[in-house]
């Protein structure tokens, strides 16, 4: 599957669908690994940071448009120009990040508009569980590695995908006129 790599000085408009209001039907997800207050207020037009990613050397950029259709643009920009990704950035609406699907909520970020404060754009950040993470215990209960068990694994890892982040974008809220 192929990554989402920004071109450089070029912001790439992730193509995410804008979700209604997020009521009961997320009422289930889990609670981000992330914990944090909401941004302050941002005027629209101005962009602005709402996460750097640096295992996908890429940093997203947010800013409302002021437009009823989409009110809220969110941009994949590159982090740092000489950067090597250890991960992939992909499209949520390909992979459909959830906990059953084993995906994890990363970090949720809400961001309300100055011009409109009933208004409020919520993104979220899935990363895929890594099933590799933590190795297995022994008899003993302790973990143990032995070289030679662990140089095909290492050998194999290395033509394996990369880790994936997805991002998700909602607009909660009312529109103002």
């Amino acid at each position: 599957m192929p990554s989402i790599r920004p071109a450089p000085g070029l912001a790439c408009v992730l193509v995410l669908s804008l979700l209604g209001p997020l009521g009961a039907a997320n009422a289930a997800d889990p609670a981000p690994e992330i914990r944090r207050q909401p941004l302050p207020a941002q005027a629209d037009g101005a962009a602005f940071t709402l996460r750097v990613i640096p295992e996908a050397c890429a940093r997203l950029e947010g800013r409302f448009t002021g437009k009823k259709g989409q009110p809220f643009a969110l941009a994949a920009e590159p982090s740092r120009p000489r950067c090597m990704a250890r991960a992939q950035l992909v499209e949520a609406a390909s992979v459909r990040p959830s906990v059953q699907r084993g995906w994890v909520l990363n970090d949720e970020i809400r961001v309300p508009s100055a011009r409109c404060p009933a208004q409020l754009a919520v993104v979220r950040l899935w990363r895929e569980r890594d099933p590799n993470a933590t190795p297995k215990r022994d008899a003993q209960g302790r973990v143990r590695v032995y070289l030679r068990e662990n140089l095909a694994p290492a050998s194999a890892a290395q033509h394996q995908a990369p880790p994936r982040y997805a991002v998700q974008l909602a607009v909660q809220g009312r529109e103002c006129r």
